[in-house]
């Protein structure tokens, strides 16, 4: 994985395409709210506002973004909350092994718990120093720098602490379980 390689498989494309399944949600403030719960360890649910959220502590990093339908797109910098100090704020239990990313719609996809608290894992609010458009996630988008895209979801609304795996949306659609880019962990038929 030297500077400027792709993953085998992958294309260049140029710019940053929009993808999704379903229409662009629209942001509501007063309604809108970041949640954790399932097997926590406390039992407790936990909830964050917008405001709340953008308070929290963020940082920044440079990324490929890899689709597994085969583009890749290069330069993108991410601003926002690491997904550990979710981790930190909202404990799970001492047996969560996944977690699931639920977006708006009843959108959703599972991650090893490992995947989660990846140093590198974010839940951004900015692209390239603005703020995400409607289109790409906004106001909050998972990104998972090291799996294909759809294991992050864009407009996020809460993560599931979960003690064994379930598929989510894509990976019930025939979709690898685990979305690795670097050894083409595209389709489930893949799965050993």
């Amino acid at each position: 994985m030297g500077a400027g390689e792709l993953p085998p498989g992958q294309r260049l494309t140029k710019g940053w395409p929009v993808a999704h399944y379903g229409p662009v949600p629209k942001f509501r403030p007063d309604r809108w709210n970041l949640q954790v719960f399932g097997a926590t360890a406390t039992g407790a649910q936990y909830s964050w506002t917008f405001e709340e959220v953008s308070a929290l502590a963020g940082i920044t990093i440079e990324t490929d973004m890899h689709c597994a339908s085969g583009p890749t797109s290069t330069g993108h910098e991410f601003f926002g909350v690491p997904a550990a100090t979710l981790l930190e704020l909202a404990p799970p239990a001492p047996r969560v092994t996944h977690v699931m990313a639920w977006a708006e719609y009843g959108y959703s996809a599972n991650l090893r718990l490992s995947d989660f608290d990846s140093a590198r894992t974010l839940l951004a609010t900015h692209h390239n120093g603005e703020q995400l458009t409607a289109e790409h996630g906004f106001p909050l988008r998972l990104v998972v720098p090291h799996l294909y895209g759809y294991k992050g979801p864009k407009w996020l609304r809460a993560i599931e602490y979960m003690t064994q795996d379930r598929r989510g949306f894509w990976e019930e659609r025939g979709y690898h379980n685990i979305g690795d880019p670097w050894t083409e962990q595209r389709h489930s038929y893949q799965e050993e």
